[in-house]
């Protein structure tokens, strides 16, 4: 619950969330319930959910990775985000490949997905280098969004 806040804060930067599908119109009170429904109702129903990122040595939010089951399309899906800051670091890619081997060697699944707005270059980019393949194009809350995925 520590986390509402500084999460509720990413979101409110435009730079983050034009990528997001939110565009920053997310009340602290939404923020919360993806915390308490989302997250940790998927910890308890699935066993997995998404995590914050820290800087190492420090107790600083930065932004979150993970996998999320989606129910409505009966899947797995890795996503992320991060404060602006921290973006071109490699921390999305580096959080984002420890999920994926969570995911394929602990969780033994088959297949992960991640969506991704057209524009966000710099998120295509990080599934390529997790070898994600662009499957097709899907709507995602009212928005069109590129669907890749990876298969173990």
């Amino acid at each position: 619950m520590n986390d509402i806040a500084p999460a509720y804060a990413m979101n409110l930067d435009t730079e983050v969330s034009k990528y997001t599908g939110d565009g920053g119109a997310v009340s602290k009170k939404e923020i919360e319930r993806r915390i308490t429904q989302d997250v940790l109702g998927g910890y308890k129903k699935y066993g997995f959910g998404r995590l914050v990122v820290e800087l190492k040595g420090e107790n600083k939010f930065i932004g979150f990775v993970g996998l999320k089951y989606l129910e409505d399309m009966g899947e797995v899906d890795l996503g992320y985000r991060f404060i602006k800051e921290h973006w071109g670091k490699g921390i999305a890619t580096e959080a984002a490949r420890a999920c994926v081997n969570f995911g394929f060697n602990t969780l033994e699944l088959t297949k992960i997905i991640a969506m991704v707005l057209p524009e966000n270059s710099s998120s295509i980019r990080v599934l390529e280098k997790l070898n994600f393949k662009y499957e097709k194009d899907i709507l995602e809350d009212k928005q069109l969004a590129k669907l890749y995925s990876l298969n173990k």
